[in-house]
């Protein structure tokens, strides 16, 4: 499976995103609001400065006390994060992020923010096509 069919089983394209100024707060609330564990940081809204996550916000804190949310996300932001394009595969996608120890992964196609996928997002996708083969073979051996 590509990214870009988690992408399309998604929905919504919208990437929630937050300028490098922005207050560590703020971006609590943001996270909490949406509902997300993570958000991209970009000055500009396309184009992908750094990522910030749950993990980064709960270390900072861990490290510095609750003085860190007064910071600002480029602050604690993960600068230049890997990202994928639409046609990598699931399986290259889970790979990068288990070897880099991360749940989110921007989509960027020509430079330009366009999605971004999550460790459930591939998870999911790769255990459908698991069951899909599963199937297949049943099929095969069974005759139907």
């Amino acid at each position: 499976m590509l990214v870009q069919q988690i992408l399309s089983s998604k929905g919504s394209a919208a990437v929630v995103t937050t300028t490098p100024e922005t207050s560590i707060t703020d971006i609590t609330r943001l996270l909490s609001e949406h509902r997300i564990g993570g958000v991209v940081v970009s000055s500009d809204g396309s184009t992908v400065e750094g990522i910030l996550s749950e993990r980064d916000i709960v270390r900072a804190l861990s490290t510095k006390g609750p003085s860190c949310l007064d910071d600002r996300a480029d602050a604690l932001m993960t600068p230049n994060p890997v990202c994928c394009k639409r046609g990598d595969t699931t399986h290259s996608v889970l790979e990068r992020m288990t070897e880099g120890r991360f749940r989110h992964m921007p989509v960027v196609e020509d430079g330009q923010l366009i999605g971004i996928v999550t460790i459930g997002d591939v998870v999911k996708a790769r255990l459908s096509e698991l069951s899909m083969e599963k199937t297949a073979l049943e099929d095969m051996i069974t005759g139907r």
